[in-house]
């Protein structure tokens, strides 16, 4: 039986001079679930975050934005996720990805943290790698050393359409993940987007 997500956390850096930035990306998408659902967020010092709870598309789900800086985002997961006996399976992750261009989203299961700071203290801290992982592409800036100043600027305003569109079409998404039709959501997700 495949274990249903029941758990999304969206990744980023808490404070006003961060919330534009390219990666706060994943802060950008749960805050679309929780627009679109109607969900209200609290401060919750146990989960070193802000937390959201109620139905989305009939599921019972919780969002968590953690608030301990990207770099230790697996304090947070490990806290909410634990406390609610959360399996790894049943947990998304949504993060900014450089190796992906704006507007691009990658649904996919397990693997390593490809240099992302937050995915590499989540694996750390939760010591398991299974958990699911909505990818949105950011873009690059070509070479590796200019990698941290990218991601904490400002992407540009072409460049914060395309995410903005990415992050509708993979919120669209979402009732099929929650449903636990992984694949029918990659196979959507993964397909060219033609719309302009």
């Amino acid at each position: 039986m495949t274990e249903k997500i029941s758990l999304l956390v969206g990744l980023g850096n808490p404070g006003a001079e961060y919330q534009d930035t390219r990666h706060n990306a994943g802060f950008w998408f749960v805050d679309e679930l929780a627009r679109r659902y109607s969900l209200s967020w609290r401060s919750e010092s146990r989960f070193f975050g802000e937390t959201a709870r109620g139905p989305i598309a009939g599921c019972d789900a919780r969002l968590l934005k953690p608030g301990t800086y990207m770099n230790r985002s697996g304090r947070a997961v490990t806290s909410l996720a634990g406390f609610f006996r959360i399996p790894a399976e049943s947990i998304l992750i949504v993060h900014d990805e450089i190796d992906l261009p704006p507007g691009t989203v990658r649904l996919k299961k397990g693997g390593g943290h490809g240099g992302h700071n937050g995915l590499r203290d989540i694996i750390s801290a939760l010591g398991n790698r299974e958990f699911y992982r909505l990818r949105l592409g950011v873009g690059h800036p070509g070479h590796k050393d200019d990698v941290v100043d990218y991601v904490l600027r400002k992407p540009t305003r072409d460049e914060r359409q395309s995410i903005d569109e990415s992050v509708v079409r993979a919120a669209d998404a979402i009732p099929d993940i929650l449903a636990g039709r992984i694949q029918h959501s990659m196979n959507s997700l993964h397909a060219p987007n033609t719309e302009k």
